[in-house]
């Protein structure tokens, strides 16, 4: 009879909720999870629960908030528990080598591209904006560096045509936990070895700011696609029209267009607002403008004209 691990599990957003869920659910028994501490949200600022301690809280599982894993009482704390593995998704802090030292079996981490490339906060976000058709999950060991620790398992998926940052990460989110099952099961088992990274081949996908969102109407067609998937929800793709920032959620590569600048209205009707850019033209689908709820295109054209000629910026 096989004895249940003792899984200490590290994770935050809604990212992580799901594998939290399946190493409940599983044959092993998590002892404590580790989030990060409450936040202020919405409107009235207060403080709110981060997904992952809801989740904690609902099962019974006693949940550790510290400002920083490196606090020597929350050291001492793990090292008392001595479990067998920590399985960390996107907790959100640097783990200290006395940490990565008390798991026997180390600390591992569901990671959302395939390794080495997007290394970083925000990989899903770069496998769109560059245009990749594939990504998927890698489970790796913890080392001292940003998600340069050795490779566990990999599962790659393809990247939808028309699929934006926030369902990708919501897919990978799901088929994360289900990689990190199977990738404690290979290690109980030792059926797992680890291999080294090529970080000669390493890419990266920090973190990106909302002014990052803004439309370079000077781009190719299929890039300017590629940065509003991206963007979506956030930092949430933008352009200025009229002086007022305009943001964008939808747009597709037009297959003819008149002639004009880069960055200007050529084109307006049923199918949207066609905007010339390098190369070619994109057709924008969906919008919102301040103060108003996302919308059609067609339906803000029926409300608001826009002329032929417009330049955005």
């Amino acid at each position: 009879m096989n004895i249940p691990l003792k899984i200490v599990f590290m994770g935050t957003p809604e990212f992580a909720a799901p594998t939290l869920k399946a190493l409940i659910e599983g044959e092993d028994r998590v002892i404590l999870v580790v989030t990060q501490p409450d936040r202020p949200r919405g409107r009235g600022r207060e403080p709110m629960p981060p997904p992952v301690k809801i989740l904690a809280e609902e099962n019974n599982i006693e949940v550790m908030q510290p400002e920083s894993v490196s606090d020597p009482v929350f050291l001492d704390r793990m090292e008392g528990l001595s479990p067998d593995i920590v399985a960390v998704a996107a907790f959100g802090q640097f783990l200290p080598k006395r940490l990565l030292d008390i798991p026997r079996l180390g600390c591992i981490n569901a990671h959302s591209s395939i390794l080495p490339k997007y290394r970083g906060a925000a990989p899903a976000i770069w496998a769109i904006l560059k245009g990749e058709k594939i990504t998927g999950i890698t489970t790796f060991i913890i080392d001292e560096g940003m998600d340069t620790g050795d490779v566990l398992l990999i599962k790659k998926i393809s990247i939808g045509e028309d699929e934006t940052a926030g369902e990708l990460t919501e897919r990978l989110s799901v088929i994360g936990a289900m990689v990190i099952m199977e990738t404690i099961d290979g290690l109980k088992d030792g059926k797992i070895t680890p291999v080294p990274q090529n970080h000669e081949k390493k890419t990266l996908a920090p973190l990106l700011k909302k002014e990052d969102g803004r439309i370079d109407w000077n781009q190719a067609p299929d890039e300017i696609k590629n940065h509003v998937r991206g963007m979506t929800p956030w930092p949430g793709a933008f352009t200025i029209l009229g002086g007022e920032k305009i943001k964008i959620f939808r747009v597709d590569v037009a297959d003819g267009c008149g002639a004009g600048s880069v960055g200007k209205v050529v084109e307006v009707g049923e199918g949207g607002i066609v905007v010339a850019v390098k190369r070619g033209c994109v057709v924008i689908r969906e919008l919102q403008i301040p103060g108003k709820k996302r919308m059609e295109a067609v339906d803000f054209l029926r409300g608001k004209g826009v002329e032929v000629g417009t330049a955005l910026g």
